[in-house]
């Protein structure tokens, strides 16, 4: 079964819209596209950007178990102005979890979260 950043992947190359059009209206560059499409679990505000642009509904791609492991998923938007606090989830790690994939999953944790501080600083002080 594919993870979220293949899937994302497929959906932008089926799409025919060149990943320079996505790249430059995202405001990212070429590697960060490219390096969430190896990531297993993407940002829903990223995914969801995504979709806007190549026009395509990414609920039909995710299956529930993915959409609900989507970090800082919210129920409802976000208003700009107000910073929101999201909660910190700890899930209990068992002792045999390769401490690689562990680096992994903070590293793709760290990366969304850095693109959602460059998001938050280009809605307060705009573009360069």
């Amino acid at each position: 079964m594919p993870h979220q950043g293949e899937i994302l992947q497929e959906a932008i190359k089926n799409s025919g819209i060149s990943i320079t059009r996505i790249v430059d209206e995202l405001g990212i560059t070429r590697p960060t596209i490219y390096r969430k499409f190896k990531e297993d679990t993407i940002d829903y505000n990223f995914v969801k950007k995504v979709g806007e642009i190549i026009n395509h509904d990414f609920s039909i791609d995710f299956t529930a178990v993915q959409q609900s492991s989507l970090p800082f998923v919210t129920s409802a938007p976000r208003p700009v102005v107000t910073p929101v606090v999201t909660p910190r989830v700890t899930q209990s790690q068992s002792p045999d979890v390769d401490p690689s994939r562990q680096l992994l999953i903070l590293q793709s944790k760290y990366i969304a979260l850095l693109e959602a501080y460059n998001e938050l600083l280009l809605k307060v002080y705009g573009p360069k």
